[in-house]
């Protein structure tokens, strides 16, 4: 399928990744990665706004392996649109040990939702990044949210730090535990006490279903690897909120432009965000397990 090649100036994941020195306690868990394809078997959707390569569902589970971990959370990537295929196979794959996050739109039935739900499925992702969607109303929105509530799924919002202040009354009325992609990218050269930040902590002190990823330093870094003027917001987030937090990979890391990172090397990252082994097993076994397998 000639309209499926990969963009001319995509970057692969990398081919081989550095064994961890941090050692992953037992029961880790990778809560966002995602599969890309592989096309033709789960073409890309239409309205994509990037090409990427094939990263299927083997290799992500041979990564899983590789580094140590023992399960995944698969967030459906906005190159396959709302066609949760590729997502939902790699689910029922792997039986107990993925859950998935899918992209659903307001026509959705009870009997789609029951479906990946039985496949592992227990989230939806709303992104309201305009280099990578359409604009959707917030109305559409909420429909989606309070259908998804009998199924006990939670919510991930994927947004940047300039959109917060006028997302932040859509985010109060969604029901459910509500999941922040990435921290909701904040801008690093501002500095934790910036008040874009601070309005950030801010929500999530006040709301309690809010919690927050402290993934990707790969695209929030300025300086570039080893990431470290991220590391004061990931450690702010982990002290105030460590039950409250998740972390992944974000593998095959769909559209870096500067390098592409060393997974091995972003676990080695998590101690210095996560600094005491009780901090380390909330982040990746207690949170993600309570989260998306509890149900």
């Amino acid at each position: 399928m000639s309209d499926q090649k990969m963009d001319a100036d995509w970057l692969e994941f990398h081919p081989d990744p550095k064994k961890p020195d941090f050692v992953l306690p037992q029961g880790a868990v990778d809560a966002h990665c995602h599969v890309f394809g592989p096309s033709p078997e789960f073409p890309y959707a239409p309205e994509r706004k990037y090409t990427p390569c094939n990263a299927g569902k083997d290799k992500l589970y041979a990564l899983r392996d590789h580094l140590g971990f023992s399960r995944n959370v698969i967030v459906q990537a906005t190159c396959h649109g709302k066609d949760n295929r590729a997502m939902v196979d790699a689910c029922r794959t792997a039986g107990d040990l993925a859950r998935g996050v899918a992209s659903v739109g307001p026509d959705i039935t009870r009997d789609d939702l029951s479906d990946m739900h039985a496949a592992g499925v227990r989230g939806g992702r709303f992104n309201f990044v305009k280099r990578l969607v359409d604009a959707t109303p917030r109305e559409v929105f909420v429909g989606i949210a309070e259908k998804i509530q009998e199924f006990g799924w939670s919510i991930v919002v994927y947004f940047e730090a300039a959109d917060l202040e006028d997302l932040e009354p859509f985010l109060k009325q969604l029901p459910g535990i509500i999941v922040v992609d990435h921290m909701g990218r904040p801008d690093v050269p501002k500095g934790v006490d910036h008040p874009d930040f601070q309005r950030f902590i801010k929500l999530m002190t006040e709301n309690e279903n809010i919690w927050t990823k402290v993934t990707c330093p790969e695209r929030l870094s300025v300086a570039g690897p080893p990431y470290d003027d991220v590391i004061p917001f990931y450690q702010t987030i982990v002290d105030k909120f460590e039950d409250r937090v998740l972390w992944g990979t974000d593998w095959p890391h769909p559209n870096m432009k500067s390098h592409m990172p060393d997974d091995g090397a972003l676990v080695d990252y998590i101690p210095k965000i996560a600094r005491t082994p009780e901090q380390q097993r909330k982040l990746l076994v207690d949170n993600p397990m309570r989260l998306y397998w509890a149900q």
